[in-house]
């Protein structure tokens, strides 16, 4: 159980199976902040039919995908990157995974291709919970918690596998859920 307390950095929210609300159908969320004000985070594989160039038109080469971060002001962008050592900073939300940072020094290596979709990860959009409202989710089993154990599955350009992974990761006890049909009644 998460705790506003306990960091959650590194930590990994997964749908149960059949989960009804569509805008979380099989996902896997990258935990990004949990307070007493709520909580942030991003659905890592749901990419949208959008590049950043189509939304961003400084951006002219930047065939980079944009990815439903979540339900929550999605008029907003967002990114998580692997790539300090470039100068683009932000808030580290786990060893070597940070989230925001110089929007302009983004976009700079972005049209100079100097970062590849193994670095960086776009969002329109936030998954968000108020106060204690992720908690009864949790309560509810709507969610399975997971640490991050691959840096890389949050950058993974498979998105099909990604939620796959993760569930098979919480061990023998879930990994039969990964088997799971979407749809329950073609079972």
């Amino acid at each position: 159980m998460l705790t506003q307390t306990q960091p959650i950095a590194g930590r990994l929210l997964i749908s149960e199976p059949f989960l009804a609300d569509p805008n979380f159908r099989r996902s896997v969320i990258l935990l990004a902040e949990h307070n007493a004000e709520g909580t942030v985070g991003f659905v890592l594989n749901q990419p949208s039919s959008l590049m950043v160039k189509d939304i961003v038109p400084e951006l002219w080469s930047a065939d980079f995908p944009v990815f439903f971060g979540g339900p929550v002001e999605v008029d907003t962008l967002h990114f998580i990157h692997r790539r300090p050592d470039l100068g683009l900073e932000g808030m580290q939300i786990a060893p070597g995974l940070f989230w925001g940072g110089d929007f302009t020094l983004l976009c700079t290596l972005l049209n100079d291709n100097e970062l590849q979709k193994e670095d960086v990860k776009i969002f329109l959009g936030y998954s968000g919970w108020s106060p204690e409202q992720l908690e009864a989710e949790l309560l509810e089993n709507t969610w399975m918690v997971s640490e991050l154990n691959q840096l890389d599955t949050v950058f993974s350009q498979d998105q099909e596998a990604i939620w796959k992974e993760v569930i098979i990761d919480l061990g023998p006890k879930y990994a039969h859920i990964s088997n799971f049909p979407i749809d329950p009644n073609l079972n």
